[in-house]
């Protein structure tokens, strides 16, 4: 059972802004940080993509907090039309967690190589912050809205704004291309 913090942080993402319609999604994109973690920084020396047991995962409130975070946005009647997310376990796990909380039908969780984490390699930012926002472009005039998972560094490089684990911020185009961002941290 979540606790009365944890379900804070998760109603806290998703508050609905009074701008913003019952069923209808304040933006084109609601980009996460991946849910809590183990304690940690980063991963553990020689971490490997390929096997969850060599990175930094997902704790229990973690798991907890993704299935909470699902069923908030089905209450709202928000369905991503695609769900996102980096290759990292902590990651996938997030985003299969949110999947479990929508209920069917929730779309395949997906990995998207921008949603990558760079904390190891930071000469990639640029180009995947650059993939994401093409990316975003294309979703200007599109129905619905979809759900990306990442890291702290993705999401700093992005939006400009730092996020704690399990939280996230809308993405929403602007009227001359831009992206406004509206953050729902508590």
């Amino acid at each position: 059972m979540l606790d009365r913090r944890q379900l804070l942080a998760a109603a806290s993402v998703l508050a609905v802004p009074a701008s913003s319609a019952q069923g209808v999604a304040p933006g084109k994109v609601l980009i996460l940080r991946h849910m809590t973690t183990e304690p940690g920084i980063g991963d553990p020396p020689g971490y490997r993509l390929d096997d969850c047991s060599t990175q930094r995962n997902l704790s229990v409130e973690g798991r907890r907090q993704a299935h909470a975070i699902g069923q908030r946005l089905a209450t709202l009647g928000w369905r991503p039309s695609a769900l996102l997310t980096s290759q990292w376990c902590r990651c996938r796990d997030s985003a299969s967690g949110i999947a479990d909380g929508l209920g069917p039908p929730a779309p395949a969780v997906t990995v998207l190589d921008a949603l990558a984490s760079y904390f190891d390699q930071r000469s990639r930012g640029a180009a995947q912050t650059a993939a994401l926002r093409a990316r975003m472009a294309t979703l200007a005039n599109a129905r619905g809205f979809e759900l990306w998972v990442t890291h702290q560094v993705n999401m700093t490089e992005l939006t400009g704004r730092i996020v704690a684990m399990g939280e996230g911020v809308w993405l929403i185009p602007g009227p001359q291309g831009q992206m406004l961002v509206e953050s729902f941290s508590a």
